[in-house]
């Protein structure tokens, strides 16, 4: 503080003598920067000012002259404060617009969740901000079929925002069930035509058919998902791979079929779960969550995935959160 007084009394020194008038105004600009800087109050400085003129018993000429060093700081400032006031208003702005794709996603991404005889499903699905990157859609074709899709969007705000709807309108406007490997890739149409360049989503798109208990699935780019298998109590990784959406439209994507037995698990997750980091900056290992899974695997899955949600908040490092969405549906007498 003791330096900081003695540049501004050196501005004054300046502004009382006869040369200093070409050079005050600059020297008071870079001085003002660091008034900013260290949060100095413009009280403090009249202050200091009137310490040191008082001391120097100037006449009224000179004590004018030096009000100069004094209207050039305020001045300072003033430009500071109205470039705060915009960057303010900008804030603001953004924030509505957050808001608005916020509820956009609310309203367009609602999903009900299909009730079956002999599957229960479990979901949970969370923004690390106020507007989401991941998505996901349960639709019950009144046929004894489930078609099901999480998602991932590579970017985030109202124009993910856009794109998921344009997703989930998609895949709810055809009607009738459809395997995955053709329903990714009308989507992916779909993305690639109306969706920005710079902008992908990667999607695990699956079709439960309840009658058989068969599992059709394809994947473009996302996280791979995995079966429980109660008999054994072990864990197969669905290992079906495709490109993500919105590459090329000539992408096809290959398919899987997977019987699902009583008691077994379809577990799907989003990289906000798989990619989990602790404060230490460590991934969580993934055999943490499928343990977990396995403690709890006689339990509903909604509560399965509550508890999954619960203990990755405890481990993650809170300025490393993403968007995070568990998937789990089990096969029940």
């Amino acid at each position: 503080m003791e330096e900081f007084k003695k540049k501004y009394k050196q501005l004054i020194d300046l502004s009382l003598t006869s040369s200093g008038n070409d050079n005050l105004a600059e020297k008071c600009s870079s001085y003002i920067d660091e008034v900013i800087n260290k949060d100095i109050l413009p009280e403090d400085l009249v202050e200091i000012h009137k310490e040191y003129i008082t001391m120097l018993d100037l006449n009224q000429k000179q004590i004018l002259s030096t009000l100069e060093v004094l209207e050039e700081i305020v001045k300072g400032f003033g430009y500071n404060y109205r470039d705060y006031q915009r960057l303010v208003d900008r804030m603001q702005h953004h924030d509505k617009e957050i808001d608005l794709a916020s509820r956009l996603q609310q309203t367009m991404l609602k999903t009900d969740i299909p009730q079956f005889d002999s599957i229960q499903i479990g979901v949970i699905s969370v923004a690390a901000q106020k507007v989401s990157g991941d998505y996901f859609n349960l639709i019950d074709h009144k046929d004894g079929t489930m078609s099901f899709a999480v998602a991932d969007v590579i970017g985030k705000g109202i124009p993910a925002a856009l794109a998921m709807s344009m997703i989930k309108f998609g895949m709810d406007s055809y009607g009738h069930s459809q395997l995955p490997s053709d329903g990714l890739k009308r989507l992916n149409r779909v993305v690639e035509k109306n969706v920005n360049q710079n902008m992908f989503v990667t999607m695990f798109y699956g079709l439960y058919e309840e009658m058989n208990h068969l599992l059709y699935c394809s994947s473009a780019g996302h996280e791979p998902g995995y079966i429980y298998r109660a008999e054994s109590q072990e864990f197969e990784e669905i290992d079906v791979r495709g490109r993500v959406l919105g590459v090329s439209q000539l992408t096809r994507y290959k398919q899987q079929e997977i019987p699902i037995y009583l008691d077994d698990l379809v577990i799907i997750f989003t990289d906000g779960v798989t990619e989990v980091r602790d404060e230490e900056g460590t991934f969580l290992d993934k055999s943490y969550l499928l343990n977990m899974i396995h403690k709890y695997k006689h339990m509903h899955p909604q509560d399965i995935v509550q508890l999954l949600y619960e203990a990755i908040l405890k481990i993650q490092n809170p300025k490393k959160r993403d968007d995070l969405t568990i998937l789990i549906i089990k096969r029940v007498n």
